[in-house]
């Protein structure tokens, strides 16, 4: 089974995205002084630069983390068409379902940066209705490709491509073969997108589509709500820049994550990466949750770049790691909140608890044996003086620190905590688990603070652990081996 932050199987993802395509022009230069003509900025200009925008840049997010893409939109026959479909070619990506109108320009934004700065930026664009010719290539496209890709994105920017009659006949297609579909929305009626999987509104858009003022947790609560019984959609990610993102989720407790705190250098294309990182992770066979954290990663990498950029595999590999090491290492008053949340969804709370110095497959056994036992499962490390205490002078060999680290790999574990001997008895307190667990080398008496745990309606298991094992056995026998 995949780790959950794992990306080595992006590459064998298949999906398909289908929006507005645009071309993201940058210009690069520099000011010294002010035009004589106008109390305006003389840029003296440096480079210029093309990338792919809209749902170009959902394109090229998923190309750039190896997924296998196919396309559609409506571009125009001139230059900038051809310089967008240069960049699919280059990009290998399946530019067939790409539909080239004569008469419609190919979307084109201008920005004009200086100095880090983002001076001004000028649109070339047509808001009007498809030709009915490109509405029904675009549905034959659909047609063909859905069935055989394993999730489709839609990205709507409001400049004709995504209409009701499109969103509706996706929803029939995705029905009938059991298909994903993911939108990122526009406007204020996001009735449009009734029927599809999930939308990744921004806290802004969903405010104005639900009516509702967004100043608080509550009132994102009650708009997200509002949004989930009102537009037909089933899930709901709403991102919220600085403050991360929040799931909404049908029977279940919004899930909100933090995002890190990272230098903000340009929100623009910000949403293609949460769409496409969001996209390919549930193809991979993740769940909304996880999609939802490693989009929120990836997010945070690309605010940190200037310009509509995108993240490299091994960015995210690296950015995740340290992600799950920050998400699952809590503090004792964190740990309570989550706990007392997780309990009120019904879910079952396993504690173990020891030094774990040196790990070795003894724990692995403990951990994966503990986890079956119900739906959480928080490991509970003695801090380095406890562990001294407990085990004599030389320990640990791994401090806390990186023992935290080791054990935040393990799938298994959900949580970690550190804590010193003697604060045992507030942190059964504190987490009331309902199965705490040790190895079968204790007896249930000598299990320290059992009999609390089974006083507050819990109960103590002992699981079957490996014969000669210990963190102190595999000590004493690398001291004591003969040298060379």
């Amino acid at each position: 089974m995949t780790a959950p932050m794992d990306i080595s199987d992006f590459p064998n993802c298949r999906i398909l995205v289908v929006g507005d395509l645009m071309i993201d022009e940058y210009v690069w230069g520099s000011v010294d002084r002010i035009s004589p003509e106008a109390p305006v900025q003389i840029v003296a200009v440096d480079r210029e630069e093309y990338t792919l925008g809209g749902a170009g840049n959902v394109v090229n997010n998923l190309a750039a983390l190896g997924a296998q893409v196919s396309v559609g939109g409506v571009i125009g026959t001139l230059a900038d068409g051809d310089r967008l479909m240069a960049m699919f070619t280059a990009l290998g990506i399946d530019a067939s379902g790409v539909v080239r109108d004569p008469v419609r320009p190919t979307t084109r934004k201008t920005r004009i940066i200086a100095a880090n700065q983002h001076v001004l930026r000028i649109d070339r664009e047509t808001r009007s209705s498809l030709p009915e010719n490109a509405c029904r290539a675009l549905e034959t496209l659909i047609r063909r490709k859905l069935p055989e890709s394993d999730v489709m994105l839609i990205s709507d920017y409001g400049k004709g491509v995504v209409t009701p009659s499109l969103v509706q006949t996706t929803v029939q297609i995705a029905d009938a073969c059991g298909k994903i579909v993911i939108a990122d929305p526009k406007g204020v009626d996001f009735s449009k997108y009734a029927g599809l999987t999930l939308i990744t509104p921004n806290q802004k858009e969903a405010a104005l589509a639900s009516g509702v003022d967004i100043a608080d947790d509550a009132g994102l609560s009650q708009a997200a709500h509002r949004l989930l019984n009102t537009s037909g959609v089933r899930h709901l990610l709403v991102t919220r820049g600085k403050d991360g993102m929040v799931l909404f989720e049908e029977g279940k407790e919004p899930y909100a994550i933090p995002a890190e705190a990272r230098q903000v250098y340009d929100v623009s294309g910000a949403g293609d990466t949460v769409i496409a990182v969001f996209g390919l992770a549930v193809a991979a066979g993740r769940s909304f949750r996880e999609a939802a954290m490693m989009a929120n990663t990836a997010a945070g990498l690309v605010v940190g770049k200037v310009g509509t950029a995108t993240i490299t595999p091994a960015e995210l590999s690296t950015a995740l790691r340290h992600d799950v090491i920050s998400r699952k290492h809590k503090s004792l008053a964190e740990l309570s909140k989550i706990v007392s949340e997780r309990r009120r969804e019904g879910s079952r709370i396993v504690l173990t608890n020891g030094c774990f110095d040196l790990l070795h497959a003894g724990h692995i056994q403990l951990f994966s044996a503990s986890k079956k036992m119900g739906d959480v499962l928080v490991v509970a490390i003695d801090d380095d003086t406890s562990v001294r205490r407990l085990k004599g002078n030389g320990r640990p060999i791994i401090c806390a620190r990186e023992r935290v680290r080791i054990l935040s790999a393990l799938d298994s574990i959900d949580y970690i905590v550190v804590f010193s001997s003697e604060m045992l008895p507030q942190l059964i307190e504190t987490l009331r688990p309902d199965v705490l667990t040790k190895g079968n080398n204790y007896t249930a008496d000598t299990i320290l603070g059992h009999e609390q745990v089974v006083r507050m309606g819990g109960r103590v298991a002992l699981v079957e652990m490996m014969e000669n094992v210990s963190s102190s056995k595999i000590i004493q026998n690398i001291r004591t081996a003969p040298a060379g």
